[in-house]
């Protein structure tokens, strides 16, 4: 028998592989043979850690050293110093930003320390092409106790006293809908998960199926014995190759050890899965519109009701959850709702992902409890905001969400606080911007994308988008009116009372918030021709202030010529001329050009 002393977990999911982390396996491999090790340490892929902004992530057990940037060229210093003479590669570690102090261990950093990783965690952690790892973890002991022990009635009933809400935009009640699909009428039902993830910014789907996508089979399962369905779909965008084809390799191995198929574990209860691949459509991401995808049909919403939970997939009722709520129920069974429903708010338990992107020194993805605070995620987990600026806004719940400036940022992170304040919780996008970021040029970006993605089905929608996007437009490039800000306020409020599906009625949210916390923005831009952050480039420009030397070094870099100034004298620039490069302000060494 052959005898492991160290593994060595390298992070397979989309990010890292992406940076290389695929040619960093193939040169460890390479580098133990060489050196005689390959039969004592035992490589194995992961998927993903979520400190993306890190990547390729590398962990050497049973020492648990965090390796980090690890690249091909790292290997061979790798293999000798740790794996051959047992010595900690210094370089590769981890270092604090602020202190610079070389963390070894992962569960120092302050990326995972405030972290409860739940639904994450075996990311990073196990093999998802390996059905052993995920048991080995606990995988499959809540069906087993489920189908073993519990009524139908009863799995209900536990879900809905854990509190879990759906994590896919919502917060409906998980345990409600799996009650009213119950309880509706007819002997064919269906389990569908929604993995169409099109949310700018948003990653949290992807990465729980590439990293663990027996989780999610368990849970669908569950599901489907609570409320007698005998057959379930995911719906996967096909811009996720990764994700599909962990899925169909842990289904297959599923079925091989009767785990999915006919009389599960000798139970009586039978279950069967399929994929459908999405075509990427961000309307999809709604139920209706969902449905109508898997059957073949254009993806576009109908109106409600009848509620899916009634006349849902082929007109038979159907239960929908997204990936990161059936990523919950296998711990519920095995921990119990009590201890579940101990976890976060009144309001909203258990935990939350999201995903840090923008502004923000640490990106990725990070697994927090309900009720921790938008300033505990941006600052010590996803460690401020970088070269030194200001934060001053999080755009938060994605394309359907809200911007929260400054002053909310100890606000709690809870479906219904965050309602209030004019977000939402949404799948879990979480774009960070700071002080060189133009709040209506954001409004505008992602109206652009609700916009582009409207399926065109009703008028509110497809026409009132369009029209707010055109002021919008206007406004940033320093053609706008007076009473484009009353204007946007009424269209905004129109639509949401009156378009078909939810990605029509939250499509005005970026607009509304921004107005409602950055009014002064809009203002500027109308009545004085102003962008404040100096984004918008028709309502920017570059000026030479006093602290101008006469060196002449801005000058000899403007390609226009629209600079002029004598040697030892105040520089000017003509506003006519300029094409707003930045090449004069990049050669400044006295920093006297300012944008604005």
């Amino acid at each position: 028998m052959e005898h492991i002393r160290a593994h060595v977990l390298i992070c397979a999911g989309t990010g890292c592989v992406s940076s290389g982390s695929k040619k960093v396996e193939a040169a460890l491999r390479n580098e133990l043979a060489k050196k005689g090790l390959d039969k004592e340490v035992k490589i194995v892929e992961t998927g993903c850690h979520g400190f993306c902004e890190m990547g390729p992530l590398v962990i050497v057990y049973p020492e648990g050293v965090f390796y980090c940037r690890v690249q091909e060229s790292d290997v061979p210093e790798l293999v000798e110093t740790h794996l051959y003479k047992g010595r900690i590669v210094e370089r590769l570690l981890y270092k604090e930003p602020l202190t610079m102090e070389k963390i070894p261990s992962y569960s120092e950093i302050s990326f995972y320390k405030k972290q409860m990783r739940m639904v994450l965690a075996n990311c990073g952690h196990i093999n998802p092409e390996v059905i052993e790892d995920y048991i080995a973890e606990g995988g499959y002991e809540a069906m087993g106790k489920v189908l073993s022990t519990m009524k139908p009635a009863d799995v209900v009933a536990e879900v809905k006293k854990s509190g879990l809400r759906g994590r896919g935009g919502g917060g409906f009640p998980t345990g409600m809908k799996w009650e009213f699909t119950r309880n509706a009428p007819g002997t064919k039902k269906y389990v569908v998960c929604n993995a169409d993830e099109g949310d700018p910014g948003a990653f949290m789907d992807r990465s729980v199926l590439e990293g663990d996508p027996h989780r999610v089979i368990e849970g669908m399962a569950i599901c489907g014995y609570a409320i007698g369905a005998d057959e379930g779909y995911l719906y996967v965008r096909a811009e996720y190759p990764l994700a599909i084809k962990r899925l169909k390799i842990a289904i297959k191995q599923a079925e091989d050890m009767g785990l999915l198929g006919d009389n599960i574990l000798g139970s009586g209860f039978s279950f069967r899965l399929k994929i459908k691949e999405g075509a990427g459509a961000f309307v999809c991401g709604e139920e209706t519109a969902l449905l109508a995808s898997i059957e073949g049909r254009r993806g576009m919403p109908r109106p409600r009701p009848p509620f899916p939970a009634i006349s849902g997939l082929w007109g038979k009722p159907t239960n929908i959850n997204n990936v990161e709520t059936f990523g919950n129920v296998p711990q519920i069974f095995t921990k119990g709702a009590d201890w579940y429903a101990s976890i976060g708010t009144e309001k909203s338990k258990g935990t939350k992902v999201f995903a840090l992107t923008g502004r923000i020194n640490h990106t990725g993805l990070a697994e927090v409890p309900m009720g921790i605070t938008m300033r505990e995620v941006i600052f010590d987990i996803g460690g401020g905001i970088p070269e030194g600026k200001k934060f001053k806004a999080v755009q938060i719940g994605g394309p359907s969400g809200g911007c929260l400036p400054e002053e909310l940022l100890d606000l709690p992170v809870d479906y219904d606080s965050l309602i209030k304040a004019g977000a939402m919780m949404g799948s879990g996008g979480l774009v960070v911007m700071d002080e060189t970021i133009c709040m209506v040029d954001v409004a505008r970006f992602f109206l652009n994308f609700t916009q582009s993605e409207s399926c065109g089905k009703c008028t509110p929608c497809r026409e009132g988008t369009k029209r707010m996007l055109e002021i919008l437009t206007r406004i940033t490039e320093g053609e706008g009116r007076e009473g484009d800000i009353e204007l946007l306020e009424t269209m905004a409020r129109d639509i949401k009372n009156t378009a078909l599906c939810g990605l029509g009625q939250t499509a005005p949210n970026p607009v509304l918030s921004t107005l409602r916390y950055f009014r002064h923005e809009y203002e500027a831009h109308i009545k004085e021709h102003r962008c404040p952050a100096g984004a918008c480039s028709k309502l920017s420009g570059y000026n030479i202030t006093e602290a101008c030397k006469g060196c002449s070094l801005c000058k000899k870099a403007c390609p226009v010529g629209a600079i002029t100034g004598e040697v030892k004298g105040r520089h000017v620039i003509d506003q006519e001329k300029c094409i707003k490069c930045g090449a004069c302000m990049a050669k400044c060494p006295f920093k006297a050009i300012i944008k604005g």
